[in-house]
């Protein structure tokens, strides 16, 4: 989440709450039969921070990390002809706690079908689309409800392990006194912490940057916002650009959403360099993304700002090879501003929550969540699974925490650590689609290094 200093139009994601914990272990090989793997870089190319958050957080070594995310990539691919082909049959897919490819599905036939393609299977009792529609059903009777009500739900989420849609409920008096449509089925409750509040800390270098509503020469003006950098992209016309998280806008939902953008000089804030500018946001909405998109200036592309790499700990880089889609078991990392490299599994490949402006507005945002620690002014890095470009981050429920290690012991009772990434392949579509042949239009995100 985004970490805000006295900021007069806030806005604070609510927490989101692991729906399924998958062990750190790795698999087989993948099915043969399953679409080749695109293209990762070597574990040999992998930065060495990046390396120590892999053992550290998934207990893996670089090559395993690399071969589960492909291997999720495949199953990715695998499941969405499936379910193209069987809609009535298909139950989800997710790689299991050791590493397998696992296709779900509600019949016999279509178990045979999946096993025959070189896939581990299992029956599950409600097919995919009855959980979209029971998942849009909530969803629809938690809009309607009071704010002073819906502030207590954190996320919606499928859980394709279960079967079920799985409502996380803040462990608060609220929380507990709410009551559930009796005529929605396939619902389970869990209790999660509370939504946390912003946090102040100075911000860091590396891949940081801060923004405001008006020049840092203003008098009036009383506050900066932190957050981190996302994916360097570039459109058909050429221009450097960088996609973070829409909630970082200061102008977000005005006339005008431009707003600049800034490498901070901790010791003299209003002489911090531009960067470039915010020149489209969004939150919620028809598409419920989060995302922003920054117009790099010279200055940055001259720095070397325009290249194909994520920005981790003490400045070292991960070089982005291609995109991604969220898949729950696939193996994921994240760079940001205050947690640096830090590493997870994805929990969740469907999730939705509120956020909430500062004038009361709720906005519904989806995403995938991932157990990966992030930390308040993370908002906006870059979400990778191997070093595919998989989506940045929007919220998470261990803003409040200092650093990862006290987030991971206060939130062991709830299931630990939880990220909402935003798919980066939607964010893609949705600003090429509004683009309306302007900035934006056509774009992508940068596999090789700009030679102008």
């Amino acid at each position: 989440m985004r970490k805000l200093v006295a900021r007069r139009a806030a806005v604070k994601a609510v927490a989101i709450a692991s729906t399924v914990l998958l062990a750190p272990l790795f698999g087989t090989t993948a099915a043969s039969a399953v679409p080749e793997a695109p293209a990762q870089l070597g574990a040999d190319n992998l930065p060495p921070e990046l390396v120590q958050a892999i053992a550290r957080d998934l207990k893996m070594t670089p090559t395993e990390y690399l071969d589960r995310a492909a291997r999720a990539q495949q199953l990715r691919t695998y499941a969405r002809e499936f379910r193209s082909e069987r809609p009535d049959s298909y139950a989800g897919a997710y790689i299991s706690a050791d590493g397998k490819p696992v296709v779900a599905v509600t019949s016999m036939d279509a178990a045979k079908i999946a096993a025959a393609d070189g896939y581990q299977t299992r029956l599950a009792p409600v097919s995919a689309d009855s959980l979209d529609n029971s998942l849009a059903q909530l969803n629809q009777w938690v809009t309607g409800l009071p704010r002073e009500i819906s502030q207590s739900i954190n996320s919606v989420a499928i859980d394709f392990l279960s079967s079920q849609v799985v409502l996380s409920v803040a462990n608060t008096p609220a929380g507990h006194m709410l009551n559930l449509p009796t005529l929605l089925a396939n619902i389970k409750v869990i209790l999660s912490p509370n939504g946390g509040g912003p946090i102040e800390r100075r911000p860091m270098g590396g891949d940081t940057y801060i923004s405001a509503p008006i020049s840092l020469h203003d008098a009036s003006l009383r506050g900066v916002d932190v957050c981190s950098f996302g994916f360097n992209s570039v459109d058909a016309a050429g221009n450097a650009l960088n996609i973070s998280a829409g909630h970082c806008d200061p102008n977000l939902g005005k006339g005008s959403q431009e707003a600049t953008v800034y490498l901070p000089n901790v010791k003299d804030i209003p002489a911090s360099p531009e960067l470039g500018t915010f020149v489209r946001a969004s939150l919620g909405g028809p598409t419920a993304l989060d995302y922003s998109v920054i117009k790099l200036n010279e200055r940055a592309v001259n720095a070397g700002m325009d290249q194909p790499l994520v920005r981790g700990a003490n400045g070292t880089t991960l070089a982005i090879t291609g995109t991604a889609e969220p898949i729950t078991g696939a193996p994921i990392c994240k760079s940001g501003q205050s947690s640096t490299f830090t590493c997870g599994f994805v929990v969740a490949d469907r999730v939705e929550t509120q956020l909430f402006t500062s004038e009361g507005e709720s906005k519904t945002v989806r995403g995938f969540a991932s157990s990966a620690c992030t930390l308040g002014g993370d908002s906006g890095g870059a979400i990778v699974s191997g070093t595919l470009a998989l989506g940045i981050t929007s919220g998470s429920n261990a803003a409040d925490a200092p650093n990862c290690n006290e987030a991971n012991v206060a939130l062991a009772q709830y299931g630990g650590t939880a990220t909402l990434g935003i798919p980066i392949r939607s964010i893609l579509s949705d600003i090429d689609a509004s683009s309306g042949g302007g900035v934006g239009s056509g774009i992508t995100v940068r596999t090789r290094p700009n030679a102008g």
